[in-house]
């Protein structure tokens, strides 16, 4: 048993566990041991809190996003209902520019409806003065066809215009 390498290798084991033992080494390795579990925990906690944080920040995220979408919605629609009461206003100011001259035109049509029956009134009273005029001096002669044809002619004017 002295002469065998094995026993020597435990006996050196046990005295080296001794001495670690009486210097206090093994209350120093738990205590770096404890320290580093309690800077993994720290850690830990470090991390865990960096993850609420976050999860945090992409909830404020996706909600401001979510108003964003929202906001955009409500731009849009506002914009369409924009463009559509404009389309109104210009669809009523065309057909009122449509009416204004369809109105005009009638006008001017009406007009020159006027104008062409007074130059028919006008034209046939020249052509029944002319007739007259042409009758009555074949048939009545002297001064008294002369005043005749005269007044008959400017009664007819007054009648006709």
């Amino acid at each position: 048993m002295f002469s065998d390498p094995e026993f020597w290798v435990a006996v050196a084991f046990v005295i080296l566990m001794g001495l670690f033992a009486y210097a206090g080494v093994h209350k120093t390795v738990l205590k770096a041991l404890d320290h580093r579990g309690e800077r993994i925990k720290a850690e830990l906690d470090d991390a865990r809190r960096l993850k609420e944080e976050a999860a945090k920040v992409l909830a404020d995220y996706k909600a401001r996003r979510a108003s964003a979408e929202r906001e955009a919605q409500d731009i849009v629609a506002g914009a369409k209902a924009e463009a559509e009461r404009i389309a109104a206003e210009a669809k009523a100011k065309m057909e009122d520019f449509v009416a204004r001259r369809t109105k005009a035109a009638e006008g001017k049509i009406a007009l020159a409806e006027a104008q062409a029956l007074a130059d028919v009134r006008a034209a046939a009273a020249e052509a029944a003065v002319a007739a007259a005029s042409n009758i009555l001096s074949q048939t009545v002669k002297g001064q008294l066809a002369d005043d005749l044809l005269s007044k008959g002619i400017a009664e007819v004017r007054q009648k006709l215009n």
